[in-house]
């Protein structure tokens, strides 16, 4: 099941890691993605640290991470060719694989339904 930041983060458990990228809608806000920078491998953050950063033609933002962890993995393929986020945010397009410290920290995250209900009386 994928939970859902105020931040537009979304997270999912995936073969004892937990997956992290922005939502769909994060991304149609953004724009045109034009630059992504991922932390390295071995790296560790706190619940709401800064953990990336994803410029588009219209502005920088920070990505924070929803989840405490160990950074295990990034998605290169983003930093080379950031546009995929615009084409594939919830899929493809993650940033990084953490292996969590706290997964209840997950209980505080919405699910899909109210990030919906979220967005949509954020608009």
């Amino acid at each position: 099941m994928t939970k859902y930041t105020e931040d537009h983060e979304w997270v999912r458990e995936e073969g004892g890691h937990y997956v992290i990228g922005i939502s769909a809608h994060a991304a149609e806000q953004l724009g045109d993605v034009v630059f992504v920078e991922l932390p390295e491998v071995g790296k560790s953050f706190n619940k709401g640290d800064d953990m990336a950063v994803v410029e588009s033609v219209k502005a920088a933002s920070d990505v924070y991470a929803p989840i405490s962890g160990e950074i295990v993995e990034v998605n290169q393929s983003i930093v080379d060719q950031p546009g995929k986020i615009n084409e594939a945010a919830d899929n493809d397009a993650w940033f990084v694989k953490i292996k969590a410290s706290d997964a209840s920290e997950l209980d505080a995250l919405m699910d899909e339904a109210a990030y919906k209900t979220f967005t949509e009386s954020n608009s």
